[in-house]
């Protein structure tokens, strides 16, 4: 009988701990609960609580600083070191439009080849958009290009004459 003792005391002892109590968070959480029917433990009508808005409208102010969309950066680079921050704009998600007009030729063709592998780097694009002028885009702004060239080669295949 000693053993079926201790079995019983050491069971006794790690049920103990699931016994009800009277502080329990079961009985917080009913005493704190609304009273609405129930129907198979399905609730028919419950009180749903709305956040409050501040705003009724959908409409976002122009005017609104905190709003940040797809944000187009313009910068005019003074020197070489610039660069590092115009990627740091890129890796933000920034579009840069680049414009190297105030720069000697070899400066500007060192910053055009330092954007254009960063760009690379976070899987955007590059275009050169005019004189001296560039457009960088990240990864989340589709960038395309409707040249002279294209135009002349999309209207050469589509007037060609039905054979």
């Amino acid at each position: 009988m000693a053993v079926a003792d201790k079995f019983k005391s050491i069971i006794d002892f790690l049920t103990s701990g699931f016994n009800d109590r009277e502080d329990s968070i079961y009985s917080e959480m009913m005493d704190e609960a609304e009273d609405y029917p129930v129907q198979d433990n399905l609730a028919l009508n419950p009180a749903l609580s709305q956040p409050e808005q501040k705003h009724s409208s959908k409409v976002v102010p122009l005017g609104n600083q905190n709003y940040r969309g797809y944000e187009v950066m313009v910068c005019e680079p003074r020197s070489y070191e610039d660069s590092i921050g115009i990627v740091k704009h890129l890796k933000e998600r920034k579009t840069i439009v680049l414009n190297l007009h105030l720069l000697d030729k070899e400066q500007a063709l060192r910053i055009v080849d330092f954007l254009c592998g960063a760009t690379h780097a976070l899987s955007g694009s590059q275009q050169k958009i005019g004189d001296s002028v560039f457009i960088f885009t990240p990864v989340n702004v589709a960038l395309s290009a409707d040249s002279q060239k294209s135009k002349f080669l999309r209207d050469a295949l589509w007037n060609q004459p039905q054979a």
